[in-house]
């Protein structure tokens, strides 16, 4: 059963806190914002791979294309305004 976009956003919110986690998708190919102050301080490599360690296997066996913008809360505020 392909996940839906509920699914991966539970997946990465258990996965560690998140101000925001809003996923869009068709089952197959994903579209995520995610927002967390676990990536103050991190290159944008280094977040992503935080959340593919959030998704685990999932990123080989269900998801097969996920593409991520990964910001800080101050990073997501001034790019709210």
């Amino acid at each position: 059963m392909e996940p839906t976009p509920g699914d991966i956003e539970r997946y990465i919110a258990d996965g560690f806190d998140c101000e925001v986690v809003k996923v869009s998708g068709d089952g197959r190919h994903f579209e995520a914002l995610i927002v967390s102050v676990a990536f103050e301080g991190q290159s944008r490599i280094a977040r992503h791979q935080h959340v593919y360690r959030a998704l685990g296997d999932r990123m080989r066996q269900e998801i097969h294309a996920l593409s991520m913008r990964t910001l800080t809360p101050a990073e997501f505020r001034e790019s709210e305004q």
